[in-house]
């Protein structure tokens, strides 16, 4: 069963904590899946520690909901939670954490191989000390040598599909491309007025 995203980007009113201040001191800004949709297991672990299946040391894990969420999040969140009893991985990520994030970091995994058997479809198989028994049964042992330990990064054909293997970093699972750009750059926008600890992503996941 797959694993899917849901949730929102939040903005912090810049004059909450004022004593003059009424109402939330957090608002729904913008939902999650108008910039990104998927099953984006890569960046799950990477960010969330869901699906975590690189082994990354992941930016936000098991935060929980936060407790100023605003209503509108607190409801969503609360009502996906009634209904589905697979909701789980609740937590949420600031943009001055994603700013800063250092994106040469990198997994445990050596390395992630990416099999296109069609045009339309993705395998991605972790890649340790060995090639996976079934990928040599099926496309034979890599050109890039018998053992990934000393293999570069390198693409091929094997029997009717293309092969491509590298080292991962958070750049190529958060980077250009993923999707996450347009989520990441949203935020930015949203910090020039609030502020970088005044934006935050707030995830769950079933």
């Amino acid at each position: 069963m797959g694993t899917d995203i849901y949730g929102f980007i939040e903005v912090r009113h810049p004059t909450a904590g004022e004593d003059w201040f009424e109402g939330e001191p957090w608002a729904m800004a913008m939902s999650l899946d108008l910039l990104h949709e998927g099953s984006d297991y890569a960046a799950f672990g990477c960010l969330f520690g869901v699906r975590d299946w690189l082994g990354w040391a992941p930016i936000a894990a098991e935060r929980g909901l936060p407790a100023d969420a605003s209503e509108s999040v607190r409801t969503d969140y609360e009502n996906d939670a009634r209904f589905d009893d697979v909701i789980h991985g609740c937590t949420w990520v600031s943009w001055a954490e994603l700013r800063d994030l250092d994106m040469s970091v990198r997994p445990a995994a050596r390395g992630m191989l990416e099999i296109h058997p069609r045009p339309w479809l993705i395998e991605r198989y972790r890649i340790d000390d060995q090639w996976p028994d079934e990928v040599v049964e099926q496309y034979g042992i890599p050109p890039l040598g018998a053992s990934p330990v000393e293999a570069p990064a390198g693409r091929w054909e094997a029997a009717g599909a293309v092969l491509e293997y590298g080292p991962v970093t958070r750049l190529d699972v958060l980077g250009p491309g993923t999707g996450w750009e347009h989520v990441f750059e949203v935020m930015r926008a949203l910090a020039q007025r609030f502020g970088p600890d005044g934006v935050r992503l707030v995830a769950w996941f079933d």
